[in-house]
């Protein structure tokens, strides 16, 4: 079916940033076939479906670049402890989910994800072929990546690093399997990557079997690089290099890979990253609750490609684009760079750059995949709209978007998900948040947990 979004500010997302007033959207299948003044495109459809637009405006759908949907779990919890944390359990709560509340907990962050306009994210986790098929249900465009490492734990609890061969094949054979049962799914809505988790817990034959495997599979790989002095301190200690310099030794450095943080990167690393055209994905709401910021002017200005992540514990891109803008201002002192144009470029074409997919999404071009979001701008908190794109990035909310589109298929219509119920998902995630923890103090009792768990679920 046809369908016009009509009357509308559109927001195009395009390389010239243009926005239309009076615009229009055309729709047809799956993807965009007409952008442009609303009268001139209506006259080209007169039997489409009318979305009235009047008072509302039109925006690409935001990539999500770096997630770890069950890390839902852990909300009110883990953004307050530090990281690594300095709770002292031997393994998470989320570890302890039931196959069953992996997949609500997933399906809560998905929830959200789609009430922040976010058409399509990079969910990096283990064993996710146990919730792919509930997100695929959710009409989402998904990145799959199962989250692989080497090293052994018995020997990493003492405080020194070995790594065990049988991890390696493992989570290479858990790669392979996820690639080969989920890659270009859903008539290629689904696609997978591969994701050595970090340089500290990767050996070098980790790292190299990882960008072999990309390569065998014709898929992109990303790891989480530079999130914490941790990282930095034991990478030193083992490797004798820094981080970054750890990974383009064994080769992963290049456009095909998506560096998650780059926190505490050093100048030479900022060179190595942006002369190789590796992309960074901005996770800054989460690295502003921990006290770090990334250098992203500067990695940008050095040649990275930059995208947006909201990490753990949230899905909300409204509100990692903010932190994006706030802490770059905050770390530079610079009152007016970056403006919310880049920060939005970062959320929407960056994001889909980093997923070598900026010919079919991220932002709202003739022939591009109809990925969309719609928000109500006539909002005491939007108004005036004199430059709505700046009004969003500063004072929006996940609230204020009323529909949101993927692949031409409706996920909210109205503010109403389409796709899922969410007051079930809603009421179950609460009973299996709370589950999880129970479990987690109760099988490590010596402990402490400087926080009073509720004794039950909220009804």
């Amino acid at each position: 079916m046809l369908t016009l979004i009509k009357n509308a500010t559109v927001i195009t997302g395009d390389a010239g940033r243009n926005v239309l007033y009076d615009g229009c959207v055309a729709v047809d299948g799956t993807r965009i076939v007409a952008v442009g003044p609303s009268s001139e495109v209506t006259d080209q459809y007169p039997d489409a479906q009318i979305v009235d637009g009047r008072g509302k405006a039109v925006f690409p759908g935001l990539v999500n670049a770096h997630t770890h949907l069950l890390a839902t779990t852990d909300r009110g919890i883990l953004e307050d402890f530090g990281f690594p944390t300095t709770l002292r359990f031997p393994e998470s709560a989320r570890s302890l989910l039931t196959p069953d509340e992996r997949n609500i907990m997933a399906l809560l962050g998905a929830v959200e994800a789609i009430r922040s306009g976010t058409t399509c994210l990079l969910e990096i986790s283990n064993d996710i072929p146990q919730y792919a098929e509930s997100l695929e249900g959710t009409g989402l465009r998904l990145a799959l990546a199962e989250n692989v490492n080497d090293i052994d734990d018995a020997v990493a609890q003492r405080g020194a690093f070995a790594y065990s061969a049988r991890k390696l094949d493992a989570g290479l054979l858990r790669s392979v399997d996820l690639i080969e049962g989920w890659h270009g799914r859903a008539d290629g809505r689904v696609q997978c990557l591969v994701a050595p988790h970090a340089p500290e817990n990767c050996s070098p034959e980790l790292l190299r079997g990882c960008r072999e495997l990309a390569e065998r599979y014709g898929t992109r790989y990303t790891i989480h690089l530079a999130q914490s002095h941790y990282e930095v301190e034991a990478v030193m200690r083992t490797r004798g290099v820094r981080p970054t310099q750890y990974l383009f030794a064994n080769g992963l450095l290049g456009p095909d890979l998506i560096a998650a943080h780059c926190r505490y990167v050093d100048a030479s690393e900022i060179a190595l990253l942006g002369q190789t055209g590796t992309g960074v994905s901005n996770n800054a709401a989460i690295a502003a609750r921990r006290g770090a910021a990334a250098p992203i002017k500067e990695l940008e200005a050095a040649g990275c490609p930059i995208g947006v992540g909201t990490d753990n514990m949230a899905e909300d891109m409204v509100e990692a684009m903010r932190a994006g803008l706030f802490l770059e201002r905050v770390r530079r002192n610079d009152q007016m760079d970056p403006q919310p144009e880049d920060v939005l470029e970062w959320g929407t074409r960056g994001g889909a750059r980093l997923l070598g997919m900026e010919g079919e999404i991220g932002s709202l071009e003739v022939g591009k995949k109809a990925d969309l979001f719609i928000i109500e701008a006539m909002r005491p908190h939007l108004v005036p709209s004199l430059r709505l794109v700046s009004a969003f990035i500063h004072n929006g909310q996940p609230a204020d978007i009323s529909d949101v589109m993927v692949d031409g298929q409706w996920l909210m219509r109205e503010g109403k998900l389409q796709t899922v119920d969410e007051d079930d998902i809603v009421r179950r995630a609460e009973r299996a948040g709370h589950a999880a923890w129970k479990r987690l103090v109760e099988r490590y009792p010596e402990v402490p947990l400087p926080v009073n768990l509720p004794p039950t679920p909220a009804s």
